[in-house]
Order: structure tokens, then C-alpha cells, then sequence
């Protein structure tokens, strides 16, 4: 039977995150995505690429200008100071689940505080 529907798993995460950061920040959902996504400048950081390795999942890389024009619904000052955008993981969860996605979850932050995960929904291509 073929899915009418992905689920992205978008993040914004520190310099300092690990890939325990991020794994915990997703395991706070408690779903399992189709695929990663985040801010293109952050993803080629060593801890999402192995979380991505890990699972098994594709990376999706969001341009800036993606990121900024989502809808996102909660607020980090330092995610809008550095990347136009409220929250990184909610817009590139969003943007990477294509037209028309919706949030699942908004950001949910790690334990360690140094990585937040959205999930969004989208039709599967």
C-alpha cells in the first residue's frame, strides 16, 4: 500500500548539540519521520548527519529563503536573530514536507537544551 503522506522531522539545534541532542529532541515526539530537515547552513554538522545515518533517513537541506516565508508557530529569539525565521525546525520541517504541510508538533527542545524538533505533514511525492 503506498502512503499518501510523509512525515519531516525538522530541527534547529547549537553548535554545541550532539547527536544525542537532537536523537532526544525527536525521541519527544515519539513518531518515527520519513526524513530529516533543517537550515541548509546547518546540514552538513556532523551530529545531524549521523543522526540521519543512524535512522536511515534523507537530509533535507532548506535554503534561508524557504526557512523564512513558513508559518511557524512558537518564537526563539536567537533562531529569528540568526536565521529570519521564529523557529528553524518548525520552517524546515514545514518547507521540507512541501505545499500545503502542517504542523504535527510544534518545537520541542531537548533535555540538554541545545536542539529542538518540529514535525510536519505533507503529501508524499
Amino acid at each position: 500500500m503506498e502512503r499518501d503522506a510523509m512525515i519531516v522531522a525538522g530541527f534547529g539545534f547549537r553548535s554545541r548539540a550532539d547527536v544525542g541532542s537532537l536523537r532526544s529532541a525527536l525521541e519527544l515526539h515519539g513518531v518515527a519521520p520519513d526524513s530529516l530537515a533543517t537550515a541548509s547552513a546547518k546540514a552538513k554538522a556532523a551530529p545531524f548527519i549521523d543522526l540521519a545515518q543512524a535512522l536511515g533517513l534523507p537530509v533535507v537541506a532548506v535554503p534561508a529563503d524557504e526557512l523564512v516565508i513558513q508559518p511557524v508557530q512558537t518564537h526563539s529569539v536567537a533562531s529569528h536573530d540568526h536565521y529570519g525565521t521564529a523557529s528553524v525546525a518548525e520552517a524546515a520541517a514545514l518547507a521540507a514536507a512541501g505545499p500545503g504541510a502542517r504542523l504535527l508538533a510544534a518545537r520541542l527542545i531537548s533535555p540538554d537544551r541545545l536542539a529542538t524538533c518540529a514535525i510536519a505533514i505533507g503529501d508524499a511525492t
